[in-house]
């Protein structure tokens, strides 16, 4: 089950917390969580999944930055967010999509228990300028069912910021 805006609202500071939270951003089943300043885009052309692949940070500047298509970005929210005993999902906002922008490729999917920033993997079908601060996604909540274990990967968990792929870890020994 979809929690509703109210429930999300009235759960804030206890098994959801969202920092910063602003209750204007509070939808009928979900939250608007903006954009960070910062952004990532790997180095090289080819990626690895077998290494931590090189990247390079860029900053979006106040009048915004353009977007180039085919051409993956990592940013992150500016929110905080951590949830116990519910599941979070990311999807982004429609507003966004109907510009052509994606803000994650294939990870919408939060574990319970997951505790940090929201990657996103930015890809755009044409050429848009983006600004940081803009309500870019929203993250919904489903109740869930049966025993579970939290989420306590090292890989993601209490991140600092934007997270590059750390699929390499997995090969390691």
């Amino acid at each position: 089950m979809i929690l509703s805006g109210n429930e999300i609202e009235s759960r804030i500071g206890s098994d959801i917390i969202i920092d910063p939270y602003n209750k204007n951003r509070i939808n009928p089943n979900s939250y608007n969580l903006s954009l960070h300043d910062e952004l990532i885009i790997y180095s090289e052309p080819l990626l690895d999944m077998k290494r931590d692949n090189p990247y390079q940070k860029i900053q979006i500047p106040k009048e915004g930055l353009v977007l180039e298509p085919n051409r993956l970005y990592l940013g992150r929210t500016v929110e905080f967010t951590e949830t116990k005993g519910l599941v979070p999902m990311l999807e982004g906002r429609s507003s966004v999509g109907r510009l052509g922008l994606f803000v994650h490729v294939t990870a919408g999917f939060g574990d319970v228990g997951f505790k940090g920033y929201w990657t996103l993997e930015i890809f755009c079908v044409q050429p848009i300028r983006i600004y940081s601060g803009v309500e870019i996604c929203q993250i919904y909540y489903h109740s869930i069912e049966g025993d579970y274990k939290n989420y306590t990967s090292g890989k993601y968990q209490g991140n600092k910021g934007i997270q590059t792929s750390l699929l390499f870890k997995d090969y390691e020994d």
